[in-house]
């Protein structure tokens, strides 16, 4: 990510050094989520969709870590690999809003909020900002090599309400403390980086 474009990272201190934790991530680019592999302070295994994992890509993302799932169905394999990840003491990656958007966080589904209740994990959010701001000229799919692209941690925080609870009503009071927090997280990111 350094070759190619200019990381500014701001806050990766805020990622607890040891033990589960989930980065919860803004997703408005396909470059967000190796740039934030390429920046983070720990490992990180992202939930990444099955059609990615052709050739040798494939082989390639399974044998970084990453996480295969199959968002047509409730891809229990991937569900148990995502939480042994935690278990194991890792990083988990998600993309809250299940695919790539506006990045704004404005629709999230219920993945994060239930990986985060039934694991206690702490989750950090996460905003990658500059990734869209504008095409290169080389790839026009691409932001234009050399340019800035930020990644700015925030503080981490509980999405359960302390009680252990994992019913539909827990999950989704949870869902809606995410959501707060995540777009109060990019409101400050957006002021700290200017964009």
């Amino acid at each position: 990510m350094y070759g190619f474009w200019k990381p500014r990272v701001l806050g990766a201190w805020r990622v607890p050094a040891s033990g589960p934790v989930i980065l919860a991530v803004n997703h408005a680019h396909n470059i967000d989520g190796p740039m934030l592999m390429g920046t983070a302070p720990r490992p990180i295994h992202f939930l990444i969709k099955k059609e990615a994992f052709v050739g040798p890509l494939g082989g390639f993302l399974e044998g970084i870590g990453q996480l295969k799932v199959d968002r047509d169905s409730t891809d229990r394999k991937a569900i148990g690999d995502a939480l042994g990840v935690l278990e194991q003491g890792g990083v988990l990656g998600i993309f809250p809003e299940g695919t790539r958007g506006e990045g704004d966080f404005a629709s999230l589904r219920a993945g994060l909020a239930y990986f985060a209740v039934r694991s206690g994990a702490p989750i950090v959010p996460v905003a990658v900002l500059g990734s869209t701001d504008r095409p290169g000229r080389l790839v026009k799919g691409l932001p234009a090599l050399r340019s800035r692209v930020d990644v700015v941690f925030g503080d981490p925080f509980e999405a359960g309400d302390g009680s252990g609870r994992r019913t539909r009503k827990a999950l989704d009071e949870a869902t809606l403390r995410i959501q707060e927090h995540l777009t109060d997280h990019l409101k400050n990111a957006r002021r700290l980086t200017g964009r």
